[in-house]
């Protein structure tokens, strides 16, 4: 059983901001577009960031672990801690028969019932993003071809108008019993109703939209608010926005992000960085420069006697954060002269002259 925890080098029960900064660091080590990459294990780490940074899914699984999503445990034929004599001797089984309902077995598993429902399908999407819309954040619209709710019966698969009808298959009860025999004797199973989807009712008239599925495959315009600060690599997870199915939950939208470089600015973490090329005398004696930052281009004053490779730091123009702006860093690259005339030689010798 993987332990999602561990797989991110967390200790369980990490806030959401742990796994989010863990995920971060880890999706940019192993991205396959990377040399330190690893396919495999990046999709280990997305999977761990899918279960943990979701506060509904974090919650069962530091619950039940992975007997949530029917993960298991490995024990009693695959439920771990179950025993069927003490479930038969809940229910009143006396080697006759018995009766109960398939859903309260999951329940007793620590599904919460969700194990019986349906669940449509996720869909998985890239978009590519400019160095500087990852960096402030930026809202995409996309679309996507996938089954979603009729918009005509808003997924009951009826006519509005018509109204519906008790179903006959299970008798308005939404659900239904089968009787089977076994070597412990005969026993009852409950289950929902295919026909109205434990509804209990159908519709009288289906929805010519859909031909009655609830459903239908069309395009649909979905809006992607990407967050700033975004890295390349990073995974946005959009609850609910995958393929719909008949009575049941949509699936969920994964959206892969794609960061374009910049010509001039590299970035690490919060910190935006630059080289600027400046003369040597302006190396000696200061000088006023112009440098283009994300926010446009500024003025920035370099001071007399900087050094080769030293950082000038601009305050606040960096990557926005919760608590503002992280820095935007110039690193001096001083140019020296390949070819100087008499006039400059006699000039850097008599410097030579006065020691500097």
């Amino acid at each position: 059983m993987k332990d999602y925890y561990q797989i991110l080098g967390l200790q369980k029960g990490a806030s959401k901001d742990e796994v989010k900064k863990a995920f971060r660091k880890l999706a940019a080590q192993y991205h396959p577009d990377k040399k330190t990459g690893n396919e495999e294990k990046y999709k280990e780490i997305t999977e761990a960031y899918a279960v943990l940074g979701d506060d509904k899914k974090k919650a069962e699984y530091d619950t039940y672990g992975h007997a949530f999503n029917g993960g298991g445990g490995g024990q009693a034929g695959g439920f771990g801690g179950f025993n069927w004599a003490d479930f038969a001797g809940q229910q009143g089984f006396n080697g006759q028969g018995f009766e109960f309902d398939i859903s309260d077995i999951f329940e007793n598993f620590g599904f919460g019932g969700q194990a019986r429902q349906n669940r449509g399908r996720d869909i998985s999407i890239e978009i590519n993003l400019s160095f500087k819309e990852a960096v402030f954040g930026s809202t995409r619209k996309v679309l996507v071809t996938k089954n979603s709710t009729c918009v005509e019966c808003k997924g009951t698969g009826g006519k509005p108008e018509a109204g519906t009808t008790t179903c006959t298959t299970c008798n308005g009860q939404g659900k239904v019993r089968e009787t089977r025999q076994s070597i412990m004797g005969s026993f009852t199973t409950v289950r929902e109703c295919n026909v109205c989807m434990g509804r209990g009712q159908v519709p009288k008239e289906r929805c010519g939209h859909c031909a009655g599925a609830g459903i239908k495959r069309a395009q649909e315009e979905i809006e992607i608010k990407v967050p700033s600060g975004i890295e390349n690599g990073e995974v946005i997870r959009m609850t609910g926005r995958g393929e719909a199915i008949t009575a049941g939950q949509p699936g969920d939208l994964y959206v892969k992000i794609h960061v374009e470089t910049h010509n001039t600015i590299k970035r690490d973490g919060t910190t935006l960085f630059t080289t600027l090329p400046i003369k040597l005398t302006d190396a000696l004696l200061g000088g006023d420069y112009k440098i283009e930052t994300l926010d446009g281009v500024i003025e920035l004053k370099v001071p007399a006697g900087v050094s080769h490779g030293e950082l000038l730091r601009v305050k606040e123009r960096g990557v926005p954060t919760e608590r503002g702006r992280g820095d935007f860093m110039v690193r001096i690259n001083i140019e020296m002269p390949k070819k100087m005339s008499r006039k400059a030689q006699k000039l850097v010798e008599e410097l030579r002259e006065e020691g500097i």
